[in-house]
């Protein structure tokens, strides 16, 4: 068979392609997914993402990971640190007195070295008994164990130290440079001074969230609300453990885009937007501007009788880059965690596609004349 048969023959078998259907493609042509739907209403609702339908779609139920944890606001607490269970108290008892009950002529002092504070919340001192100092500053229970003391010892003086004990102390647990078990030193203790003290948040974490556990019950809220709202710098309490965590909301991106891949939330709201601009754009070759979809699966309980909610549990959310309704609305376009992003193709592609392999055979035919 001649060349120029051969060519013939590649043509009419491009045409044939052409005519059958579109050409492998990395995502589906928006016209595609618009026939489905006309199709098949029964299975999908579509909706054009603009300006008149955002105020509607904002009050339908949240899809995806939304968990919703209260935060504690900022108190003032006391100044100085409270003697709680498990402390440890260092005393030093100072008596001149030359017929003094604890010291002698060469020794005016006495070190009766640490004293954990008991379970409820007394230590024992010599010659006194049991002492109750528990919710007492270092320097009320300096007072209050000499105040008792004197009238055994008059001219007695005592020094009192302390060492904070689990009760006095909160755990930093991960997402900081140096987690750990950390002694608070006065009732003043916050959430930022905790994370300062730990060597600040690891900067491999995306938007990263903090979490406070205090008894059965725990708080949540994102490093960057904290950071910039002072109210938010909760005052901690003994035994609290807190830790930081990556933000594991995340969404998908396919079809013609910058990357298919999954991408974590890097903030608290993303829009539609803000994902484009995550996924490092379109392909300004073949996506279809027109023609960027979110797809989105809401729960059974959205489409009941006197919900505010879609037509159906499964919605196509389109949205048209080409005309600035379209550009402002997906600024104001939440993503939801689990939404996927679709950059459909462009139906021109094809023909270019087309007329590429026509240009090269062509190219070819004319370079094959020549010989």
């Amino acid at each position: 068979m001649n060349h120029p048969i051969r060519f013939c023959l590649i043509a009419l078998t491009c045409l044939a392609l052409a005519a059958c259907g579109r050409l492998p493609a990395s995502g589906p042509a928006s016209n595609e997914i618009l026939r489905e739907v006309a199709d098949d209403n029964s299975e999908f609702a579509v909706y054009s993402v603009t300006r008149a339908f955002l105020p509607t779609v904002e009050k339908w139920p949240n899809t995806g990971k939304t968990e919703r944890l209260g935060w504690i606001g900022k108190t003032a607490g006391a100044s100085s640190q409270i003697i709680q269970s498990g402390d440890m108290l260092a005393m030093t008892i100072w008596d001149s007195s030359d017929n003094s009950l604890l010291t002698t002529q060469e020794q005016r002092a006495v070190q009766l070295g640490e004293l954990r504070v008991a379970p409820n919340g007394t230590i024992f001192v010599p010659y006194i008994g049991d002492v109750d100092v528990i919710g007492l500053t270092p320097d009320l229970a300096r007072r209050e164990i000499q105040s008792q003391l004197e009238a055994i010892v008059p001219s007695a003086q005592v020094q009192l130290g302390m060492v904070e004990g689990r009760g006095n102390s909160v755990e930093l647990i991960g997402g900081v440079a140096a987690p750990g078990t950390y002694p608070m030193p006065d009732r003043n203790y916050t959430v930022m001074s905790l994370i300062a003290a730990g060597g600040g948040v690891s900067g491999t974490l995306s938007n990263p969230q903090i979490r406070l556990m205090r008894g059965s019950s725990i708080y949540g809220t994102s490093i960057d609300r904290l950071l910039n709202n002072p109210n938010y710098d909760t005052l901690l309490r003994g035994g609290d453990k807190v830790f930081v965590e990556n933000d594991d909301r995340y969404f998908l991106s396919f079809g013609a885009t910058g990357t298919e891949a999954l991408h974590n939330f890097p903030k608290d709201h993303v829009s539609a937007m803000d994902a484009v601009s995550i996924i490092g754009g379109v392909n300004e070759r073949t996506a279809d501007p027109r023609g960027l979809l979110i797809l989105r699966e809401y729960p059974g309980s959205a489409v009941g009788p006197g919900v505010r909610g879609p037509r159906n549990t499964r919605v196509v959310f389109s949205v048209d880059l080409t005309n600035f309704d379209g550009l402002f609305s997906a600024q104001n376009f939440t993503v939801n965690s689990g939404d996927v992003i679709i950059a459909t193709e462009s139906p021109i592609n094809d023909v270019l596609t087309i007329s590429q392999i026509f240009g090269q055979f062509f190219g070819v035919f004319n370079a094959a004349n020549s010989l």
